[in-house]
C-alpha cells in the first residue's frame, strides 16, 4: 500500500529516534565513566587497592616495671592467637571443622565466639584461640592455602616475673569487655576495639595511659580469598605507621622485701605493708592469698576465673587497701596521745592494772585475767594494759571527739590517697557521726571501747603503716606513693614523684618520749608483749594487737583458747613496728585474719621483712645492734638467773626459820 519513497521515509525517522537513543544511552555511559574514572578516580583507586591490600593493627607493647633498685618486675612476651576473618571465608563449615581439628576444639565453641562478634565488621579480625602452641601455629602456617581466612597473630603478652607476688599492688590487663568500650573511649578519646587489653586493676589500672604507649598498623597485599601475598613493593605510596611503645615505670617497691614478705604470710590470709618513714614510699605491699596476674593477659580460663571468684578468702582483693579492721591495741598509742596532750593524764601517772573494771553496768576486762600492779602510760602500753586506757577513756574529761581529733592527724578515718584503686577511708567514729548514721546519741560507755581499737574504730594495714611511721619521726606524716619515676623508651625521665606531707603534727616532747619509749620496751623488754619477736639486730619499736571478730559475752569466752574456737571466730593477730629505733626507716604493718594474735602471728612476718630491710640496707648498723642486744640479753639472763638464785635463797632460808621455830616450840612444850 506504500511505496519504496515512502518506506524508506517511514524507516529514517525512526533511524533517527533509535539513533539519538542510542547516542543518548552511549552519552550517559560516557559521562558515568568520566565520573567513576576521572572525577571519583582517586576514591575508587583507592577502593580498588584496598581490595589488594589489608590493614593490619599492631598493638603497642605496654612499657616494662622496675623495681626500686631497677629489677624487672613486669615484662613483655610474644604470644600467637588464631584468628578467623569472616571476609575471606570461602567454605566455612570445612574450614572451622579443620580448625577445629587443628586448634582441638569444638566446632560448636567457635561458631560461638564467631557469633559473638557478629555485629562487627566482617573484615575484622576474631580472636578463636589465644595463646596457642607453636605446633598448632605451625601447622596454620603450612595449611594457609586452603584455610582462607585463618592466620596466625603475633600478640605482645604480659608476664609478672613473680607471679603472685605482689599482684595486688601490680595489678593486670584483660581484654576490653563490650560494656566498658563507650566509658573508655569517652574517657580516654581512643578509639578501643573489641580484643584491645587495657589495665583492670592496681598499677596497670592507674598508669594505664602511660604503659599502654601508640598501637600501629601496617598494610599487606592480600589475594581475594584474604590470603597475604609476597609484598610487590606497588603500594610505596602508602605508609604503615609503626607502634610505640609505652613509658616504663620505675616502682619504690623492694623486691627481695617483696618477697620476703609473702613468704612470710604464705598460707595465711592478710596484708603487710613497710613504708620508708621518710618519704611516705611503698617498701612492700603484700596481700595474701593472692592470683598469678599473668593468667589475664594470656586470656584467662574459665576454671582458674571460677577458683578465684569462689575461694571464700577473696584472693581477688587487695586487703591492705580494701578491707578495714579494728586495730585493737595498735590504737592505744593514739588514745594515750590523745590524753597527754590534753591534760587527762601525764608521765606521773598511774593506775592500777588488774583483770576488769566497771563502768556503768557493764564490766569491761583486761586480755590478762590477773595483775594488780600500778603502770604508767609508758608501761601500760608495753604490756597492753586494757584496764589502763579503759580508766582514762572513762574519765570526765575525755571525749571521743578528742580521740577523734588525734587520730584524724595520723591520717586515720580518711584515705591516705595512694595512686591505686579502690582505697577504703576506714572510720574513725564521732558523736555528730553516730547520730547521723544510727540515729542515736553517743553512749561514754563505747568511747572505752573505741580507746583500745574496738567498737566502730576501723583500719586498714597502709593506714597504720603511715601513723606509725608518723610516730617514728614525731610528726611527719607522709603521702604514701608507689611510682618513683617514669621513663620513656630513650631512658628519659618523663615525670619523678616527690615526698608530699600531708601533715606535720606538733605534740610536747613529753608526749612524744612516752610514746616511744612504751612502744620501744613492747619489744625490747623482758615484759613486753612482743619480746620474744624482736630479732637480733633490728632495734625494732612497735604493738602487737588483737582484733576481735565478735565481742566476748563473758568472761570464759574473752580468755578461752583461741586456737580452739571455730576460724571464722578467732581474732586477728596485728602488729606495727618501726625501725630502727633510735634513728627510723621503715615501718612495717602486718594483718594475719584469724591468727589469734599480734604476738605470735603478725609479729614474726614484721620482723623477717625488717630483717630483710636492716640486712639489704643497713648491715654493718644491723652487726653493732645484734653485739649490742647480744650483751644486753646476757646480762638480763645472768640477772634473772641471780634474782631466780636469791628467791631460792630466800626460801629455803624461810623454810629453815620455820623448822627451827616449830622444833623450840615442841621443846619448849616438852619442858612444861
Amino acid at each position: 500500500m506504500f511505496g519504496d519513497e515512502e518506506l524508506i521515509k517511514l524507516h529514517r525517522d525512526r533511524s533517527i529516534q533509535v539513533a539519538n537513543i542510542i547516542l543518548c544511552c552511549f552519552g550517559i555511559i560516557f559521562i558515568r565513566l568520566w565520573y567513576l574514572q576521572i572525577f571519583k578516580g582517586e576514591l575508587y583507586e583507592q577502593f580498588s587497592n584496598q581490595n589488594r591490600l589489608r590493614k593490619e593493627f599492631i598493638q603497642a607493647p605496654r612499657g616494662m616495671m622496675f623495681d626500686r633498685n631497677d629489677t624487672l618486675l613486669v615484662d613483655n612476651i610474644p604470644r600467637f592467637d588464631a584468628i578467623l576473618t569472616r571476609q575471606y571465608l570461602k567454605d566455612r563449615d570445612k574450614t572451622i571443622k579443620r580448625l577445629s581439628e587443628i586448634l582441638e576444639m569444638d566446632v560448636e565453641t567457635i561458631n560461638k565466639t564467631i557469633k559473638k562478634y557478629s555485629t562487627q565488621a566482617k573484615y575484622r579480625p576474631i580472636i578463636i584461640k589465644k595463646n596457642i602452641s607453636h605446633e598448632e601455629v605451625a601447622k596454620i602456617e603450612t595449611e594457609n592455602e586452603s584455610l582462607p581466612g585463618i592466620s596466625v597473630n603475633t600478640f605482645i603478652s604480659r608476664e609478672y616475673i613473680d607471679k603472685e607476688v605482689g599482684a595486688h599492688v601490680l595489678g593486670y590487663i584483660s581484654e576490653i569487655s563490650q560494656q566498658q568500650l563507650p566509658k573508655y573511649r569517652k574517657r580516654d578519646d581512643i578509639d578501643y576495639r573489641l580484643g584491645d587489653f587495657i589495665g583492670q586493676f592496681g598499677i596497670e589500672q592507674r598508669m594505664d595511659r602511660q604503659l599502654r604507649g601508640v598501637n600501629g598498623f601496617e598494610y599487606v597485599e592480600v589475594d581475594a580469598l584474604g590470603r597475604k601475598k609476597r609484598n610487590t613493593g606497588l603500594f610505596k605510596e602508602i605508609e604503615d605507621q609503626p607502634e610505640k611503645q609505652g613509658h616504663n615505670l620505675k616502682l619504690t617497691i623492694d623486691r627481695d622485701m617483696q618477697k620476703a614478705a609473702y613468704e612470710a604470710m604464705k598460707g595465711s590470709s592478710g596484708s603487710l605493708v613497710a613504708l620508708d618513714v621518710n618519704t611516705g614510699e611503698i617498701l612492700t605491699m603484700v596481700s595474701t592469698p593472692a592470683f598469678d596476674p599473668s593468667q589475664f593477659s594470656r586470656g584467662i580460663s574459665s576454671d582458674y576465673w571460677n577458683s578465684l571468684i569462689n575461694n571464700t578468702e577473696k584472693p581477688l582483693r587487695a586487703r591492705s587497701i580494701q578491707n578495714h579492721f579494728p586495730p585493737g591495741s595498735t590504737f592505744k598509742p593514739f588514745t594515750a596521745i590523745a590524753a597527754l596532750e590534753e591534760g587527762v593524764i601525764n608521765k606521773s601517772t598511774k593506775l592500777r592494772c588488774h583483770g576488769a573494771f566497771r563502768f556503768g553496768r557493764r564490766t569491761y576486762r583486761s586480755w590478762k585475767s590477773y595483775g594488780t600492779e600500778k603502770v604508767d602510760v609508758s608501761d601500760a602500753l608495753m604490756q597492753s594494759c586494757n584496764i589502763f586506757f579503759y580508766k582514762v577513756a572513762a574519765d570526765p574529761k575525755f571525749d571521743i571527739d578528742m580521740l577523734a581529733k588525734y587520730s584524724q592527724m595520723f591520717g586515720f578515718g580518711k584515705k591516705t590517697g595512694v595512686n591505686l584503686p579502690r582505697e577504703v577511708s576506714g572510720l574513725i567514729p564521732t558523736k555528730e557521726w553516730k547520730l547521723k548514721t544510727k540515729g542515736r546519741e553517743w553512749q561514754k560507755g563505747e568511747t572505752l571501747s573505741c580507746s583500745i581499737g574496738q567498737s566502730y574504730v576501723l583500719v586498714s594495714t597502709l593506714q597504720l603503716a603511715n601513723a606509725y611511721a608518723a610516730i617514728a619521726t614525731r610528726g611527719k606524716l607522709y603521702k604514701p606513693y608507689i611510682v618513683k619515676e617514669v621513663f620513656d623508651q630513650q631512658n628519659n625521665l618523663v615525670f619523678s614523684n616527690q615526698p608530699k606531707l600531708l601533715n606535720d603534727i606538733q605534740l610536747k616532747d613529753e608526749t612524744w618520749d612516752l610514746v616511744q619509749s612504751g612502744l620501744y620496751k613492747v619489744v625490747n623488754s623482758p615484759r613486753g608483749t612482743a619480746w620474744w619477736r624482736r630479732g637480733a639486730g633490728n632495734q625494732m619499736a612497735g604493738k602487737t594487737g588483737t582484733s576481735q571478730v565478735i565481742r566476748a559475752q563473758s568472761a570464759e569466752q574473752l580468755y578461752a583458747k583461741c586456737s580452739e574456737k571455730e576460724y571464722k571466730y578467732r581474732h586477728h593477730g596485728v602488729f606495727v613496728a618501726f625501725a630502727p629505733y633510735d634513728n627510723p626507716k621503715i615501718a612495717v604493718a602486718a594483718l594475719v585474719e584469724h591468727g589469734c594474735g599480734g604476738s605470735s602471728a603478725a609479729a614474726p612476718v614484721v620482723e623477717k621483712v625488717v630483717n630483710s630491710y636492716m640486712k639489704k640496707y643497713l648491715p654493718d648498723l644491723q652487726e653493732e645492734y645484734a653485739q649490742k642486744e647480744k650483751s644486753e640479753y646476757s646480762r638480763y639472763i645472768k640477772a634473772r638467773r641471780r634474782a631466780e638464785e636469791e628467791r631460792k635463797q630466800r626460801e629455803l632460808e624461810e623454810a629453815e626459820a620455820n623448822t627451827t621455830e616449830v622444833i623450840e616450840s615442841d621443846s619448849g612444850a616438852g619442858d612444861q
